[in-house]
């Protein structure tokens, strides 16, 4: 681990608006104890997560964080697929999908926009970035420009916790360790340098 996390309530306003993770993943998450060595950090990022994680219509939360999850197994994020995971099962993301995400393109749990979604995941998670014409023609088909918006702010908002993760080593909590186990065990996830 890069930088130790602080204790949950080292700083009132972080701890506060930190509350919003006891609903998405059952505990204040180890990367936001980091943060909060600079407040404003913390608090942009809590903030900023909440705005790209509100449910706003079509794009539900159990999609965002099946679209997080992809966005982080593109980037070899184990800590942020095990958060993911676990934040899809606590928003009813249904379980054939969580079984089955990477048959995503092929399996009759996800529908032609799910696909979409989660192939332009793929695609702008990946370095060189891959969106192309096709991906997002297949994307208009499906989402109008709103939802889209949606969708890259979650893969955005990955994409800075894939590296803030990643780097920082940050342990992952036990919580998410048990989900990710669960639904991502069989396929060879393991907590890799975020013990």
């Amino acid at each position: 681990m890069l930088v130790t996390p602080l204790p949950a309530d080292h700083n009132e306003e972080v701890a506060e608006l930190a509350r919003f993770f006891n609903k998405t993943l059952g505990f204040c998450p180890n990367s936001v104890l980091t943060m909060q060595r600079r407040p404003a950090i913390a608090k942009a990022f809590i903030q900023l997560n909440m705005a790209v994680m509100a449910n706003e219509g079509r794009v539900t939360s159990a999609l965002k964080r099946l679209i997080g999850y992809v966005s982080s197994l593109s980037a070899g994020c184990r800590y942020c697929q095990a958060h993911t995971i676990r934040a899809a099962e606590r928003y009813g993301a249904e379980t054939e999908q969580m079984m089955h995400i990477w048959e995503y393109k092929n399996h009759p749990a996800f529908n032609a926009a799910e696909r979409a979604a989660l192939d332009f995941a793929v695609a702008a998670s990946s370095i060189p970035n891959g969106v192309d014409d096709e991906i997002s023609a297949a994307l208009h088909q499906h989402w109008d420009d709103g939802e889209i918006v949606e969708i890259l702010g979650v893969i955005a908002l990955f994409g800075y916790l894939n590296r803030w993760n990643d780097s920082m080593g940050t342990q992952l909590e036990e919580p998410a360790a048990e989900s990710g186990a669960q639904w991502l065990g069989s396929a060879g996830w393991n907590r890799g340098k975020h013990v």
